[in-house]
């Protein structure tokens, strides 16, 4: 019985200490975006300048969807507002993402120059450090443009918009915000061993966001298989708004696996921080 109170008490503990440790990654998040959003509003006409310019450059992509449906009516079974959909979801999902955890790809510079050995030494959690390195305010254009056309297509798409049906769009785009969070994550762990790995990590993270702007139907199965069981972005938008606008499912799955969009978040979630664990743990620095 001593034996089981010293075990439940270490645990305890052992939780609290994780949780303190939370509260302290958070604050220090918190201060050093801070700094950033201060530096970035010293100037705000360019802060402007460059947000519009976000929202202009990821403007094109849908301008490009508006140019194919001048020529279309529908597209793998789809009409523009039903694409409009996927594409407001999925850039709203990485728009947030990218906001919070950019700059993540940053860090194989960092190992490359050595300047990750100073992040180490100070007394702040080094995913904060990392995350909130130079936090780009200007990152909202992107969002912006994403809202308003997420906004657009909710208004047109033939939906009978029931309560359910209305919790599910913001539950997807928090699901999808955390996907899109955990891969950045994860390419940035992979970046301890391959410094130069930025733009395989975007190719999954913005490469991702622009597939899902798109049907699955108009890609090859062995496509979709991938993004649903390797590298889960189905589960931003695809699955969910498959069963939101009444459209079968390309792989035949059951029609519970459209609302796993949340485990698959928190699965994501702890892949990621297992990864970067390990990662951060057998970081060796430079050298010389």
């Amino acid at each position: 019985m001593a034996e089981e109170r010293v075990r439940a008490g270490a645990a305890v503990r052992e939780r609290a200490g994780a949780a303190v440790r939370i509260g302290e990654g958070l604050r220090a998040y918190g201060l050093i975006a801070a700094m950033w959003v201060r530096s970035t509003l010293a100037y705000r006409t360019s802060f402007l300048l460059t947000a519009l310019g976000h929202f202009a450059a990821t403007g094109l992509d849908f301008l490009a969807i508006l140019l194919m449906f001048s020529h279309i009516t529908v597209l793998g079974g789809f009409t523009l507002p039903e694409v409009a959909f996927l594409y407001g979801t999925s850039n709203a999902a990485l728009g947030l993402a990218d906001l919070a955890l950019g700059s993540m790809d940053r860090l194989g510079s960092r190992v490359r120059d050595g300047t990750m050995d100073v992040l180490l030494v100070r007394p702040v959690p080094v995913f904060a450090q990392v995350a909130a390195d130079r936090f780009a305010l200007r990152r909202l254009g992107r969002i912006t443009q994403a809202a308003l056309v997420l906004g657009w297509s909710v208004t047109q798409v033939e939906v009978d918009w029931t309560p359910g049906k209305v919790l599910l769009v913001p539950l997807m785009l928090l699901s999808g915000t955390v996907i899109f969070g955990a891969v950045f994550t994860l390419g940035a762990a992979f970046q301890f061993v391959a410094q130069d790995a930025a733009e395989v990590q975007n190719s999954f993270t913005y490469g991702g966001s622009t597939l899902l702007q798109y049907p699955p139907a108009v890609f090859a199965k062995d496509l979709v298989r991938g993004v649903t069981f390797v590298v889960p972005l189905a589960f931003v938008n695809w699955l969910p708004a498959l069963r939101l606008l009444g459209r079968d499912d390309p792989l035949g799955l059951p029609g519970w696996v459209d609302f796993c969009g949340p485990a698959v978040a928190a699965l994501m979630c702890v892949l990621a921080w297992l990864a970067w664990r390990t990662g951060l743990r057998n970081y060796r620095s430079t050298g010389s």
